[in-house]
């Protein structure tokens, strides 16, 4: 449920029970802004991030920020039901015929393929001409599509409450996001320089406004970034599919759910149109299907929006971490960490001390996530991870 604070002339309605202090001071900067609509909304899954705390929801008034987007522009989730019961999948026959045969089709981590990837599995309808950044990785970008990425990205096979298996795919645009992203962060420091801003460079919160070639430019480019996210996604699933379906011919797919998380939108709130940036939130519209996943080894979750408009219809779009990479690597315990998973029956390549940086240990609990925001999503169903390939 949401609290409200008052930070100078700045409202911020927070759903989460202690926040710390990196993202609180993040929150201070951001009510600074002169452009801010409203009110600020932190989701559960708050903390800090590059400029903005992710898990927060920014609406502002005639400008962009590219810190309050991210680097990883459109990265999302896609969630799929199969008409397999769990039940009949042993782990063997999951190691063996289905997650070997995914991480053999779709390349992991820093990887991409290595012949380019048909140009249908990339976004239609953009000029690549008018997109700077897009044209000059545009030789990479069919190598990249249907590639996983690393960090906090994962590919899950998931059972839910009845019992049915569920492919779940947490990926975003790849390096062209982030190519996209510093080039605009760069152009948005080198413009509020230019022109005196009173927002300062330190708070890493540049911005370009409304009606300027570099705003245009960027909301291109970024929109093409969250067009390739999904194009990525849907590739990925759709040789996940294949694999399956070699392994169990028997098998259908629901549609495909598939929601980004990290993005900028007009939308309209209050009565006005106003720009919402969602960096690590969901859009939660009244009767929106959304995905909510947990760490590594623990449930995620598929909601139903309920159209909050404090929360500018936005809900959590994860656990959230409760320590930095570096620190869950220095202080968690690999053998604990693999313990836990395989008890639960999980199948997993938890091997290197590098991979701690994702481990469960190191998030927030989702299960209490999800109660916090039960005023911004209802239920429809949970997951629970029976095999996980990590970035």
């Amino acid at each position: 449920m949401e609290k409200v604070k008052q930070i100078g002339t700045t409202v911020v309605k927070m759903w989460l029970t202690d926040i710390e202090d990196k993202a609180y001071q993040q929150v201070e900067n951001l009510v600074s802004l002169p452009f801010v609509y409203h009110h600020i909304a932190l989701m559960p899954d708050c903390h800090a991030g590059m400029g903005m705390p992710i898990g927060g929801v920014l609406p502002t008034k005639d400008v962009v920020i590219p810190n309050a987007v991210g680097v990883d522009i459109g990265c999302g989730m896609r969630a799929v039901k199969t008409n397999v019961r769990a039940e009949m999948l042993a782990a063997d026959f999951l190691r063996k015929m289905i997650m070997r045969g995914i991480r053999e089709r779709i390349p992991l981590g820093m990887n991409h393929h290595d012949e380019p990837q048909d140009e249908k599995y990339l976004p239609e309808g953009f000029n690549i001409d008018e997109l700077q950044v897009v044209k000059r990785q545009y030789v990479s970008i069919p190598r990249q599509v249907g590639t996983l990425g690393g960090g906090n990205h994962f590919i899950e096979l998931q059972k839910d409450e009845d019992g049915w298996l569920w492919i779940m795919i947490h990926s975003g645009s790849r390096n062209l996001g982030k190519q996209v992203g510093d080039y605009y962060n760069n152009r948005a420091k080198w413009f509020n320089e230019l022109y005196y801003s009173k927002v300062e460079s330190n708070i890493q919160l540049s911005f370009l406004p409304l009606k300027t070639p570099e705003f245009t430019n960027y909301w291109k480019e970024m929109e093409y970034c969250i067009a390739f996210a999904k194009c990525n996604r849907s590739l990925m699933m759709k040789r996940i599919e294949e694999v399956i379906f070699d392994a169990l011919p028997d098998v259908e797919f629901d549609p495909d759910i598939d929601i980004a998380h990290n993005y900028a939108a007009w939308e309209n709130h209050f009565g006005h149109n106003c720009i919402v940036h969602r960096k690590g939130a969901v859009r939660a519209r009244q009767g929106e299907i959304g995905i909510i996943p947990g760490s590594m080894g623990t449930s995620s979750y598929i909601v139903e929006g309920l159209g909050n408009p404090d929360s500018f219809m936005s809900s959590s779009h994860g656990a959230g971490r409760a320590m930095s990479r570096t620190q869950a690597i220095n202080t968690l315990n690999l053998e604990d960490e693999i313990k836990r998973m395989d008890a639960k029956g999980i199948v997993h390549g938890l091997r290197n001390p590098s991979d701690l940086d994702e481990a469960a240990s190191a998030y927030k609990d989702i299960d209490k996530v999800i109660a916090l925001e039960s005023d911004l999503v209802k239920v429809k169903t949970r997951l629970v991870p029976l095999a996980v390939i990590k970035g």
